[in-house]
């Protein structure tokens, strides 16, 4: 474990009166819990054709493995590999100090429209978001869930405000309102936001009409993470 996950686990989320504030019934959390198992369950049974053909492309454009972990922050501030499709060149860590000058995105998050690290396979994979797919894995193992907060990086959540911190109270998902609203077209204080609005509103009907709406942005344009 780095140094820079030690500090993220260390450091405080929110006082005990606000995560009392954001509390939800055992029902609710019962309830998200079966559907995610549910649908995670049932959409790597229909989608793992499409995961293969994915995989074998991915290995035949360029070197490196086809599903690349990374380390990213769950609930309560805990570290948890997710993983995704490689849509990269395999040393896109190495070449990321020479890209920051580059940056598009306000605050700590990295972002530029044309990633020279970004591969022809993956190019397709990001504008579709299949590059997503591998996290249902992730969703069964209960580091996820369907709807959620998307994870941050841990060089990213070490400079949460203490407000932002609120968003590491509930577990993260591979969809949510920054991922339906045109994540391109937003910056990093509005994806926040956006995180804190979904806490304050979450039910079991804002969780099934967001997984709605993602089936329907699911081909769309709307860019990448």
């Amino acid at each position: 474990m780095t140094e820079l996950e030690d500090r993220i686990i260390d450091m405080p989320v929110v006082e005990n009166e606000s995560k009392n504030d954001y509390a939800k019934t055992t029902g609710y959390y019962f309830l998200k819990r079966a559907v995610d198992i549910l649908f995670s369950a049932i959409g790597i049974i229909v989608l793992s054709p499409v995961m293969l053909v994915v995989a074998v492309a991915i290995k035949l454009d360029s070197r490196g493995p086809a599903i690349f972990s990374q380390i990213r922050v769950g609930l309560n501030g805990k570290p948890f590999k997710m993983y995704k499709f490689r849509s990269m060149v395999d040393d896109a860590e190495d070449l990321l100090d020479k890209l920051r000058d580059r940056n598009e995105m306000t605050g700590p998050m990295f972002k530029i429209k044309e990633d020279p690290r970004v591969t022809r396979i993956g190019r397709f994979i990001r504008k579709t978001s299949i590059d997503e797919l591998p996290q249902l894995f992730n969703v069964i193992k209960g580091e996820m869930s369907l709807v959620g907060p998307r994870p941050n990086l841990p060089r990213e959540v070490v400079k949460f405000t203490r407000h932002q911190r609120i968003k590491l109270l509930v577990k993260p998902g591979l969809t949510c309102y920054w991922q339906v609203m045109g994540r391109s077209n937003i910056d990093f204080d509005g994806w926040m936001k956006l995180d804190l609005k979904y806490i304050e509103d979450r039910s079991t009907i804002v969780d099934l009409k967001l997984i709605f709406q993602t089936f329907k942005v699911f081909f769309g344009d709307d860019g990448a993470e």
